[in-house]
């Protein structure tokens, strides 16, 4: 277990309720991927927060240096106890940063990731790590996404969700939830 990581991707501010761009069911996925989060700390193993800003002060949420682009209370990072923050500026975690340099440095094979959105940031960072050579697993009840519009309708969250853990779990990453996971884990 010490070759594994856990990854918690974009649980910052503006995706919560008083936030910017709020997502459906984010409550319940941040209290999953703290369960997580505990188990890890529990046992000293490596943990890294991914935190999104984007370039520009026009952004729609994550603006640079604001409290919609803070880590949630709930993730706040324990950086004296070694907890990585990496701080990212594109949907992919692995583009532009230094998460992959951080990842080899500690000889992590593999990953386990929750976060936000399924459909874009926790996506773009399972199937990079996957390509990297990263063995993934995506507890997708720890994960959130919101209503997607296209070509004039609307996909409610929880099919847009399911669809892109569908394409996951195809090739990618296991994807499971989080109490199968936690009690493989003993």
């Amino acid at each position: 277990m010490s070759q594994t990581a856990l990854m918690i991707v974009d649980l910052q501010n503006d995706y919560f309720p008083a936030g910017k761009w709020p997502l459906v069911g984010i409550e319940q996925a941040a209290d999953n991927a703290a369960g997580v989060l505990a188990h890890f700390r529990e046992r000293s193993l490596p943990i890294v927060h991914i935190r999104h800003e984007f370039p520009s002060e026009e952004a729609p949420f994550f603006v640079p240096g604001s409290e919609g682009a803070r880590i949630h209370d709930a993730m706040a990072p324990q950086e004296s106890a070694g907890e990585a923050v990496i701080l990212k500026n594109n949907v992919n975690a692995f583009l532009g940063t230094s998460l992959h340099e951080h990842l080899q440095e500690r000889g992590i094979e593999q990953l386990v990731v929750v976060g936000a959105m399924s459909h874009m940031c926790i996506d773009a960072a399972t199937r990079a790590a996957s390509d990297l050579g990263y063995s993934v697993t995506v507890l997708q009840d720890a994960c959130a996404t919101h209503d997607q519009e296209f070509n004039g309708q609307t996909v409610p969250a929880a099919q847009v969700h399911a669809a892109f853990m569908a394409g996951l779990a195809f090739a990618y990453a296991e994807v499971t939830d989080t109490s199968a996971w936690l009690k493989r884990q003993g």
